[in-house]
């Protein structure tokens, strides 16, 4: 009886991986059982932070928007309470912008949401 190496079906499943591993350094681009172990870990790293990128962003914007707040005598809770109770309705990611590219727009805002909570 003859062993079985497994012929064409291994080899195309080894350059796949291998071609997934492109850019690895090291031994993890050229040796099938290191490149496969980093590829599999590639996948969970993808999966989490497709998660994990949402909060870092929300996280972003809330810090952009308490330094602009803050330069205008306000904190952020402050800020986002007097928006909900004036009933103006904008996004943490919109906000932020306003706070980096338009100033001037942002300070409205800011004393719109004064206005209300006074």
């Amino acid at each position: 009886m003859a062993r079985v190496k497994g012929g064409n079906v291994a080899r195309k499943r080894r350059k796949k991986v291998l071609k997934l591993a492109k850019g690895y350094v090291g031994a993890k681009h050229l040796l099938f059982k290191a490149a496969n172990a980093q590829v599999m870990n590639s996948y969970r790293y993808a999966f989490r932070d497709r998660r994990q990128v949402k909060r870092d962003f929300r996280k972003l914007w809330i810090a952009r928007i308490n330094a602009a707040a803050r330069m205008n005598d306000m904190s952020y809770s402050q800020l986002m309470h007097g928006l909900k109770v004036a009933n103006v309705t904008i996004n943490r990611k919109m906000l932020a912008d306003l706070a980096v590219s338009d100033p001037t727009g942002f300070t409205a805002l800011v004393d719109t949401a004064k206005k209300a909570i006074a």
